[in-house]
């Protein structure tokens, strides 16, 4: 086998799901449209995009040395309804991808083991980067033929559907490009029409600032009022235009145990979770990426849940924070009270 075939075959025997390479560069058309999302503004308050934009234009402004670019996928792909919750309002719905421990630390170790692999095996240096890294990984791993970006702006797979982890590995070896893999999304706008809140001003286009998966996560402070109704029970992330997508019925359930998910986060009670306080939340979410938007934002989301559930019985918990010391916290109670009274 030669260098490609080899690492190929490796990456597929450590646990990765999805393999492909390209060039350590990236299109004009894709850095056109990445200046265009960050001058419109449609990246919010996420101003780590903007600080490290011409890093993120392409692999080889980030490391001059890089020839080669491994993509690299992990199927997390559900063994359930990812939308399951959204009927049943008393409870909170988390993102399929926050349900189990933080993926970072799995995938990281993924490619270290890659990488340390490709180091001895190879006359070449390598460098390793996860979504933490100035690094446009959806557009990296299309041209890698991992997949295409679809309407919604993440990676579809035929074989995975929209539930892929990424993370890459530059290199100085020239490696043979993969064959990019061609739209096959058609005429289909499911994902588009499955937004809540109307993120998507066309297809093939986010506006970060309209997503509810920015706006519980990434968003600091009040949850502007337009949003909250469409909200509803979404407590942390989103996966409507995820879930929809028709190539999912193709995708298996992951077979990584550290992603199956954790029973007490597949549609956990809004009342339970309002009673955790600090300390139990930073127990409660140990190891989880839900843990790193902190106690008060996750708070904040959980009672416009409340307030979305339209149960009286939650009221006196909404109550109960409506005089906080946190402004935000405040006010999303008062709210909260005012739509269940």
């Amino acid at each position: 086998m030669d260098a490609g075939d080899s690492i190929r075959a490796k990456a597929l025997t450590l646990g990765f799901d999805a393999v492909g390479f390209s060039r350590a560069t990236l299109s004009e058309e894709t850095r056109a449209r990445f200046r265009e999302f960050i001058s419109e503004g449609r990246h919010g308050s996420m101003a780590w995009l903007e600080d490290r934009a011409r890093q993120r234009e392409s692999p080889d402004s980030l490391w001059p040395d890089a020839v080669s670019a491994i993509s690299l996928g992990v199927s997390y792909t559900p063994d359930s309804d990812p939308l399951a919750h959204l009927s049943a309002p008393k409870t909170g719905g988390i993102s399929v991808y926050a349900r189990h421990r933080d993926y970072h630390d799995l995938v990281k170790g993924l490619l270290k083991h890659l990488a340390q692999f490709i180091v001895s095996r190879f006359d070449g240096e390598v460098k390793v980067f996860v979504d933490t890294a100035p690094v446009l990984e959806k557009p990296l791993a299309a041209q890698a033929g991992l997949g295409w970006q679809g309407k919604h702006t993440n990676l579809v797979s035929r074989q995975h559907g929209s539930w892929l982890f990424l993370g890459e590995i530059l290199t100085t070896l020239d490696l043979a490009p993969s064959l990019p893999h061609a739209d096959r999304c058609g005429t289909c706008t499911r994902c588009l029409t499955a937004c809540p809140t109307d993120a998507f001003p066309a297809p093939y286009q986010l506006d970060a600032r309209r997503c509810i998966a920015y706006l519980t996560i990434e968003h600091d402070g009040p949850i502007p009022h337009e949003f909250r109704a469409a909200i509803g029970n979404r407590i942390y992330g989103c996966d409507d235009c995820l879930a929809v997508c028709p190539w999912n019925r193709f995708a298996q359930a992951t077979h990584h145990a550290k992603l199956q998910a954790r029973t007490d986060l597949t549609a956990p009670a809004l009342a339970d979770l309002a009673s955790l306080g600090e300390a139990g939340f930073r127990a409660h979410f140990a190891g989880s990426p839900i843990k790193r938007i902190g106690w008060r934002r996750f708070l904040r989301n959980v009672l416009i849940g409340i307030g979305n559930s339209a149960d009286p019985s939650l009221l006196p918990v909404a109550q109960g924070y409506a005089e906080d010391a946190d402004p935000t916290v405040a006010e999303a109670a008062r709210w909260a009270v005012e739509r269940l009274a």
